[in-house]
């Protein structure tokens, strides 16, 4: 989630450091904060591997900054990962909030709507936070207020979530 959301960014511009550091926080910062121990090493990793371009300029004090920006590798890579998210990308709704902030990069719409087709597939399957039995508990079937509360918003984010799908797929399946 880390590197594609570094790819992603930096598909967009060149970025400081600490400005794709912000722009990673504000899109999952709040559920799941970046760590300098995290970034750096992904940065290095990705620009070893030739994915990310790295040159120093001078900073606002003595300290000279680095800027990103994607190579072409970086670029494949990015595209290869939006079009083949691993099964938790899609099922983890921050993971696959990740894919879809930067799904756009991909050129191709059928790539898209495959992309989400699988999370709707996945929404669509019968699921609760409590079982009973091996069978899903409905708000309705607790006397736990804060259990109903949980299962209640869940599922009207969830019934949000697969129209919203529903709609851009169909909007991605139409000739453009």
């Amino acid at each position: 989630m880390l590197e594609l959301s570094i790819l992603g960014f930096l598909a967009e511009e060149p970025l400081h450091g600490y400005e794709l550091k912000e722009r990673i926080k504000a899109l999952t910062g709040h559920v799941r904060p970046v760590s300098d121990g995290a970034l750096y090493p992904a940065i290095t990793r990705l620009v070893k591997a030739g994915k990310l371009d790295e040159r120093a300029e001078p900073g606002a004090s003595a300290a000279p900054r680095r800027t990103l920006s994607l190579t072409g590798l970086g670029h494949e890579e990015l595209l290869e990962r939006l079009r083949h998210p691993k099964q938790a990308e899609i099922t983890d709704q921050v993971r696959f909030n990740t894919v879809l902030a930067f799904l756009r990069h991909l050129p191709d719409r059928r790539e898209q709507a495959a992309v989400l087709r699988r999370r709707l597939e996945f929404l669509q399957t019968p699921a609760s936070f409590f079982y009973d039995g091996g069978e899903p508990v409905r708000a309705e079937e607790t006397d736990d207020l804060f259990r109903q509360g949980m299962l209640r918003v869940a599922r009207a984010t969830g019934q949000a979530e697969r129209a919203w799908l529903a709609e851009a797929v169909e909007r991605l399946d139409q000739p453009s």
